[in-house]
């Protein structure tokens, strides 16, 4: 699933780097490419643990 994401956000910056250059931009295309990025860094980065996780699991005790 983590390879689906990275492939669906791969093609989403590739589409909006495509409309970027083209000489009519739709700029509605470019939105939603970049919506779908962002979508996906965020749940990519939804898994990965936080550096101050120790911490705050100290000054829970």
């Amino acid at each position: 699933m983590k390879a689906f994401k990275i492939i669906i956000m791969i093609l989403a910056i590739a589409v909006a780097l495509y409309e970027q250059v083209s000489p009519e931009k739709n700029i509605y295309i470019m939105v939603i490419a970049i919506a779908v990025f962002m979508y996906g860094m965020m749940q990519l980065s939804a898994k990965t643990p936080s550096k101050n996780q120790d911490k705050e699991e100290e000054d829970v005790n």
